[in-house]
């Protein structure tokens, strides 16, 4: 079975047929427990239980009945996601890294949706019966959560803004559970970010020498561009075109990032002197300082890297 999805929207939905929850950064996941088995999935139906020994674990907090769970499995930074820290996880396959993993940097299940109980299925049943029996399953312990849910979207919405959590997902309680679905029933805003940074490089569309492809961009340090990632998001057509004149009439023989470039981001770059500053859009930084998710927003003609 695969999950049930979000459709992106831009504004809360009100009303008392709405509940609202904490859109929580990591991987999502289906968690089938049968007795003491349990069998982790993700949203393309791949099998990845090896990679989550804390979920199959005596002390879990799973129970031990005929259950499917709908959730997300994060790693905590003081209480917030970390996405660097779940993508690690993401590709595990063998026990002995997954052990060592989950010795450093332990997962927990966020529970959001019963889809199973006692060998049956409750697919038909609204969101709020289901939650209701999520709720009454107990589930509770340092590796698997019943997150709360909230009446005030907008209030939830300004405080994961706050916090630095990714968004917020909204769903009609009188909804069903349509797998493999997105659904106009759930909805979700993400939370986006823009900033100023200084172009150091660009590269070209691979076989299109001629074409804009991506940047690479980076803050002001005292040593030169501290390299925060490369963007190729909104550069393409009529945008990138008028772009690449700007980037040329830069180029320089060196770059100007103050630690080299990750090769495979640095393949066939040309390198710029770091005078042109732009905004970037993007979702969060990541634990190493890179953007997630950047895209093009436009060049700041009114700055200069030393307003930065």
């Amino acid at each position: 079975m695969r999950p049930m999805l979000a459709t992106p929207g831009n504004s809360v939905p009100v009303g008392g047929d709405w509940q609202h929850e904490v859109k929580w950064d990591g991987m999502r996941v289906l968690v089938q427990v049968d007795g003491p088995r349990v069998r982790v999935t993700s949203r393309t139906e791949r099998d990845v239980t090896v990679a989550f020994p804390e979920l199959s674990s005596a002390g879990s907090g799973l129970p031990g009945h005929d259950i499917l769970l709908d959730g997300e499995v994060v790693v905590l930074n003081n209480g917030t996601p970390s996405f660097a820290g779940i993508a690690e996880r993401f590709n595990v396959t063998k026990p002995a890294d997954a052990d060592r993993l989950a010795a450093t940097a332990p997962v927990t299940l966020m529970t959001f949706d019963l889809l199973r109980v006692g060998g049956h299925e409750i697919l038909t049943q609204p969101l709020r019966v289901r939650r209701e029996l999520l709720e009454a399953t107990g589930l509770t312990s340092a590796w698997v959560q019943v997150p709360p849910v909230f009446d005030d979207g907008e209030l939830l919405l300004t405080a994961t803004d706050e916090q630095g959590v990714e968004g917020i997902v909204s769903k009609r309680l009188s909804s069903p559970y349509r797998p493999g679905t997105r659904s106009p029933d759930w909805r979700k805003i993400v939370h986006r970010r823009t900033s100023s940074y200084v172009v150091g490089g660009w590269r070209p569309e691979t076989d299109r020498a001629g074409v804009l492809g991506s940047l690479l961009i980076g803050t002001p340090a005292e040593d030169g561009l501290q390299y925060v990632g490369r963007i190729g998001s909104g550069l393409a057509g009529a945008a990138g075109a008028a772009l690449l004149p700007k980037l040329r009439a830069l180029e320089a023989p060196t770059s100007p990032f103050n630690a080299p470039v990750p090769p495979a981001e640095a393949r066939g770059a040309h390198w710029m002197r770091p005078e042109l500053v732009v905004d970037i859009e993007y979702h969060t930084i990541t634990r190493d300082g890179r953007l997630r998710q950047p895209s093009w927003r436009g060049v700041r003609a009114d700055l200069t890297p030393q307003d930065l």
